[in-house]
C-alpha cells in the first residue's frame, strides 16, 4: 500500500519528469514498428505510461464477424455490436499483447480501461448534427491521484481506449483524448511530456513531402493552418487535444514519427 505523503505534491519544484506516449493503431498492428517502438519505450529512463490505439485491427476484426464499419469524420460509430468488437480488440487482444510484449523487455506493465480503479470517466456523446455516435465516451474526468499511486509503486500504465459511465456501461473513446485526459491529470503531479507517435515525421505542411515537417504549432497557428487546408482530416483532433494539455500545464507536448522515439524532432505543440 502507497501512503498518500509519498506521493508527488504537485508543488512546481522538485518534480520529476514523466513521459506519456501515445501510439496510433498503424503502429501497434505492424509488427517491426510495434517491435521497435516497445524497445524505445523500454530504454525511456524514469516514470512513463504507454496510450494504445488499435482502430484497424478493430475494423478487421469487425469485418471477419459480418460486422460492417461506420465512420463519420473519422470518428467510429459505435453501435451495440461494434462496442463488442472494440471491447474485445482494445481491451483485450491489443492491450495484453502490448503488455506482455513490455514484460519481455523489462517493463512492469498494467493494463488498464478507465473502467478499471475508475481511473477514466466519461459520459455517452450526445447527438452531434444530427449524428449518433452510439457508445461513445466524451470524458469527464481522470484520476491523476490514481495514476500518481499506480506509478510510484513501480508499474507503467498500458492505457486502451475505453472509459466508463459510472453505470455499467463500457464506451469507445478517442485514444488521443485518452492520451491528453491522462497527461492533464498528472500535470499537477509531474512534469509531464506527451508524446503522439504515427507514421509520419510530425505535422507537415506538404502531405506529399515527408520532410515538410512543422517544427512548432501554437494556437493561432492551428487557427491558420486550419483555415488553408494544411491541417485537416484527423490531425485537426490531435492538435486540438495537444493545445488542450498545454493548457492545462502539460510541460510538453510532441508528434513525431514513432521510429524517432527520444530523439530530437517532429512538431511542438505550444
Amino acid at each position: 500500500m502507497i501512503n498518500e505523503k509519498s506521493l508527488p505534491s504537485g508543488r512546481p519544484e522538485g518534480r520529476c519528469p514523466l513521459n506519456i506516449i501515445k501510439v496510433g493503431g498503424a503502429v501497434v498492428e505492424d509488427e517491426e514498428q510495434l517491435s521497435r517502438l516497445l524497445r524505445d519505450f523500454s530504454a525511456i529512463e524514469g516514470k512513463k505510461v504507454l496510450v494504445h490505439g488499435g482502430g484497424r485491427r478493430a475494423t478487421k476484426v469487425a469485418a471477419s464477424l459480418g460486422i460492417e464499419t461506420k465512420m463519420v469524420n473519422g470518428r467510429r460509430i459505435t453501435d451495440a455490436d461494434m462496442l463488442e468488437v472494440v471491447t474485445m480488440v482494445y481491451g483485450g487482444l491489443v492491450n495484453k499483447n502490448v503488455v506482455a510484449r513490455l514484460q519481455a523487455v523489462g517493463v512492469n506493465a498494467l493494463g488498464l480501461t478507465g473502467a478499471d480503479v475508475d481511473v477514466i470517466r466519461s459520459h455517452k456523446r450526445p447527438l452531434k448534427n444530427g449524428i449518433d455516435y452510439g457508445f461513445v465516451g466524451d470524458v469527464d474526468r481522470a484520476d491523476g491521484r490514481m495514476l500518481s499511486t499506480l506509478i510510484e509503486a513501480g508499474i507503467t500504465p498500458v492505457m486502451a481506449p475505453l472509459t466508463h459511465d459510472g453505470e455499467g456501461n463500457i464506451l469507445n473513446t478517442n485514444a488521443d483524448t485518452i492520451a491528453a485526459e491522462t497527461a492533464k491529470a498528472l500535470a499537477p503531479y509531474y512534469d509531464v511530456t506527451l508524446t503522439f507517435c504515427f507514421e509520419k515525421k510530425g505535422v507537415l505542411s506538404n502531405p506529399d513531402d515527408d520532410d515538410s515537417v512543422i517544427p512548432v504549432i501554437t494556437r493561432d497557428d492551428f487557427t491558420r493552418y486550419v483555415s488553408d487546408g494544411t491541417i485537416a482530416g484527423g490531425m485537426i483532433p490531435k492538435i486540438e487535444n495537444s493545445l488542450d494539455a498545454v493548457a492545462a500545464g502539460v510541460k510538453r507536448v510532441v508528434i513525431t514519427k514513432a521510429d524517432a522515439l527520444g530523439q530530437q524532432g517532429g512538431t511542438v505543440i505550444e
